[in-house]
């Protein structure tokens, strides 16, 4: 009798262990609305704290004591596992989904290994500290060591593939063609300028626009915050992009309700730049107008607080999108504040770009940010998130991302691997292209419900 309630008592124990798990992860599913107020690391942008997130983007977070339960395990005592990816069939194009030009994924080219670059880059991410010397000793530092160790919680099916690998270029089209997607944005920097962390990617761009071409996809600009970037400069790089890359086929542009077909241009911390610098810009009367030039476009501001929402009205911006996959950490992200965005962009007549991710954990290179991890839970948080934002009938939706690595935003293929002191994390009990097949399904869902409501705004090149 007191062995059989010795064992009753611990399956109880284990059962009540196992629902506290469970409710741990379905509550990285949505922040507490308490939180909406003031979003995790909002007193840190740019202007108010000199600290780099998004390598090269700026943007910082405070401590948790939250720990998910999707953070690395480390100093594991075993041998090294690596799944080798499988060969991607070629695809009849005829075959598959129409294309949805209605979606876009945020596509980074700044990734380099010694076959291609000559050295590693990016796959080596330094391990970046807390800005709070008190925190910083208490998390590891350095820089990872590719291959086996890089600066991600995932592994790619690929391994730790340079960019500039035509064939990987190809892979990348192919995997975004098959899950309907229609347009890449791609990460840019002016000519012989790069981030932090990485080497100049300008010059890859023709083979991107070629290979987008092949598989019928169009290709967008997403312009990063570059040293002193400001309406002088920008109008001259906006200048360089239309001049060089703007009569290619897989250019995109986006057919304006008064019948004109414009370039369109995401500008990532837009923010940054003051309103009356924009102003100059992107309003007919400014001093370096693009208005009704030969380089005039339509430019997408992210928005991160809900005050920024005048400062893009003031500065000429043609829409907003959110960016950060993140469910609460700013008002942009918040899923429960996009109905409200969307009505403030029909009111204005701008467009309205939620972006949505399948998780976030970036933990591999700033260990001390598990606070703004959310777990994937098998492809449940992306579904939520692409649910939240069909139900504000956008004009466009964008995700974050097709492969930036280093934050976990990825939906490209990723395979399980093991060495003797990490265990990456997968997509797993499910196959490597899991998220890609969701995109694909919400796509054509996105597709479907977009035909059953009166678009107010404008419509892209087929």
């Amino acid at each position: 009798m007191a062995k059989f309630r010795r064992r009753t008592c611990i399956i109880l124990a284990l059962f009540i262990l196992f629902i506290f798990s469970l409710m741990m992860g379905l509550k990285m599913l949505r922040p507490n609305t308490a939180t909406f107020g003031a979003p995790f690391g909002l007193d840190l942008l740019p202007e108010l704290h000199q600290r780099t997130i998004h390598l090269g983007k700026s943007f910082d977070f405070r401590k948790s004591d939250r720990i998910n339960s999707e953070t690395n395990t480390k100093n594991l005592k075993s041998v090294e596992i690596t799944m080798k990816p499988s060969k991607a069939p070629e695809l009849n194009l005829e075959e598959l989904p129409p294309l949805n030009n209605y979606l876009h994924v945020f596509y980074y080219s700044w990734y380099g290994n010694p076959q291609f670059d000559g050295k590693y880059i990016h796959w080596n991410h330094p391990v970046l500290e807390h800005w709070d010397p008190r925190i910083a000793k208490n998390y590891p530092q350095g820089r990872h060591n590719p291959p086996d160790d890089i600066g991600s919680s995932f592994y790619p099916e690929l391994g730790s593939y340079s960019s500039r690998d035509p064939s990987v270029i190809e892979t990348h089209m192919r995997q975004m063609r098959s899950a309907s997607i229609g347009v890449l944005a791609l990460s840019w920097y002016p000519p012989d300028v790069n981030d932090e962390n990485g080497e100049p990617t300008d010059n890859l761009v023709p083979t991107i626009l070629d290979k987008a071409h092949k598989y019928n996809l169009k290709v967008t600009f997403h312009i990063e915050p570059y040293s002193n970037r400001d309406d002088q400069n920008m109008y001259q790089n906006v200048k360089y992009i239309i001049d060089k890359y703007g009569n290619h086929p897989a250019f995109y542009k986006y057919k304006t309700k008064t019948g004109n077909a414009l370039p369109m241009f995401y500008v990532y911390d837009s923010y940054i730049t003051k309103p009356e610098k924009w102003a100059n810009l992107l309003t007919t009367s400014g001093s370096r107008s693009i208005r009704n030039s030969p380089y005039d476009g339509l430019f997408i501001a992210l928005l991160v607080e809900e005050k920024h929402k005048y400062d893009i009205l003031q500065s000429g911006f043609d829409g907003i999108y959110t960016y950060f996959a993140t469910n609460g950490f700013t008002y942009g992200s918040s899923h429960q504040n996009w109905a409200s965005l969307k009505l403030f962009c029909d009111k204005y007549n701008l467009i309205f770009i939620p972006s949505v991710g399948p998780g976030y954990i970036d933990t591999s290179i700033r260990p001390w940010n598990t606070q703004n991890t959310r777990n994937r839970i098998n492809g449940k948080y992306y579904e939520i998130a692409l649910s939240a934002a069909l139900q504000t009938h956008p004009s466009l939706i964008s995700i974050t991302s097709f492969n930036e690595w280093h934050e976990g935003t990825q939906i490209e293929k990723a395979v399980p691997k093991r060495t003797s002191n990490t265990v990456y994390l997968d997509y797993r009990p499910h196959k490597p292209g899991l998220y890609l097949e969701l995109t694909r399904k919400w796509s054509e869902k996105y597709s479907k419900e977009r035909t059953t409501y009166t678009l107010d705004h404008q419509l892209p090149v087929s």
